[in-house]
């Protein structure tokens, strides 16, 4: 949609002299004629920017900045006037103006900053835009917990995340560790800071203590600038060790002194930097069985085992089953354009399914649904899940069968995009899906 500008002056040929300039740099424009049918405009159309005139009978520029401010406070207005001065301008910006702009004026100019006035306009509706989705994903009501052992979880999560306590959390993969993490973050004072992510398996060991250490330049070959690490890019926030159960018994000597001093030293710096940083670290392997074996320190488990969170598998609580399938599918169904439902029997199957891969192989098979559901519904045949539910099938087993599922949906995709043409948006709508969701299966599944 073009931007929608709105142009209030008495004078009905400035009011089209303003517009015509703005209307060249294909904006929408709407001339008004005084503040009165401005208001009323906005009520009914909306708009982007307002530019108006400083002095109108009626209801002058200034009255009407003061009331847009009070009910419509995101709107940018940019004031036009033929008497500037510094009085004039400080009283503009004290009630809130955006700008202003003197007669006669050049028409570069004022499309200029009118240009900075969109900008805002667009950077204010991305952040609500943002708020509201991470209140969706990581609010209070964002969690879905039916069975019990999720609402005592849910309830832990409450009281621990307004805390500065150090976090570890232990379950299978695929169990929603890093979710857990997030909302840590986001139910806490530190939501403004950085949340600072690293997968501590991803990084070699020296690589892994410069990213989260940071290092100096030349500290090492290839080191051409200085570079602060994770621990200093999550400043004041939180910063989500995954894996680190994986790291060896050097690095771990050094994480331990970074969480006693609160202080970390880059490679190459002969002086340390203080952090202040909330640690969350998850893993899949079970760290007292670790420290036993002497795979892991056991002074840094404590250090880090402050708040024990432990995410049982899907298959010991299976009261979650459905009331996640049914999230992920309202998701991904909106997500492809499509109004869909499980039939009968694919909530029997879901029910009934082992899922060993836990809620991630829960969210991939309802998404799967959705791609190649035919109809309205989704059936047991869309989630392409195995003929065997029970839970006796081997780890093992289950991952070739993820495997052979992936391969299936990729085939499918290949298909459709073959007899399209290689034309995307048609592969799309043969699929049933948007595009949208076309690319992310294609970038999932290296097509």
């Amino acid at each position: 949609m073009k931007p929608r500008i709105l142009v209030v002056d008495d004078e009905e040929r400035m009011a089209s002299v303003v517009a015509m300039a703005l209307g060249r740099a294909g904006w929408e424009c709407e001339t008004c004629r005084d503040g009165q049918e401005a208001l009323r405009a906005i009520d009914a159309r909306g708009a982007d920017v307002v530019v108006t005139d400083w002095k109108m009978a009626g209801m002058d520029g200034m009255e009407l900045l003061k009331r847009l401010r009070a009910k419509r406070p995101e709107l940018p207005v940019i004031l036009i006037t033929a008497f500037a001065s510094v009085p004039s301008a400080v009283a503009a910006m004290r009630e809130g103006a955006f700008d202003y702009v003197t007669k006669p004026f050049d028409n570069d100019d004022l499309r200029a900053v009118v240009a900075r006035a969109l900008e805002l306009t667009r950077l204010e509706r991305e952040n609500r835009y943002l708020r509201q989705e991470i209140g969706t994903r990581y609010g209070p009501d964002a969690m879905i917990a039916a069975s019990p052992q999720s609402l005592a979880l849910l309830d832990l999560l409450r009281r621990v995340a307004p805390t500065r306590s150090t976090v570890l959390i232990q379950g299978e993969s695929g169990t929603g560790k890093e979710l857990v993490a997030r909302m840590l973050h986001y139910w806490s004072d530190r939501v403004g800071k950085p949340f600072v992510a690293v997968n501590c398996k991803a990084f070699g060991e020296g690589v892994l203590e410069s990213e989260l250490f940071g290092h100096e330049k030349g500290a090492f070959t290839g080191a051409t600038a200085s570079r602060a690490g994770c621990f200093q890019r999550a400043s004041g926030g939180t910063l989500f060790l995954d894996e680190i159960g994986e790291v060896s018994a050097d690095f771990q000597a050094k994480l331990l002194r970074v969480l006693q001093d609160g202080e970390v030293l880059p490679v190459g710096a002969s002086k340390p930097i203080a952090v202040e940083v909330r640690v969350v670290a998850a893993t899949n392997r079970v760290l007292r069985e670790e420290v036993a074996a002497g795979r892991f320190r056991e002074d840094l488990f404590f250090r880090l085992n402050v708040i024990p969170v432990h995410l049982l598998p899907l298959r010991e609580r299976r009261e979650d089953v459905l009331p996640l399938a049914r999230h992920f599918l309202a998701r991904h169904a909106a997500e492809a354009g499509r109004q869909l439902a499980f039939s009968a029997e694919t909530e029997q199957a879901l029910a009934a399914h082992a899922w060993p891969g836990n809620v991630r192989e829960l969210e991939n098979a309802v998404e799967r649904g959705v791609v190649l559901a035919r109809g309205s519904e989704v059936t047991p045949e869309d989630l392409l899940l195995s003929e065997g539910t029970g839970n006796t099938r081997p780890a093992a087993a289950d991952a070739s069968l993820q495997s052979a599922l992936d391969d299936a949906t990729a085939a499918r995709i290949r298909a459709a995009l073959e007899a399209a043409g290689g034309a995307r948006a048609e592969a799309a709508r043969a699929l049933g899906i948007d595009r949208t969701t076309l690319y992310r299966l294609m970038k999932r599944l290296g097509i």
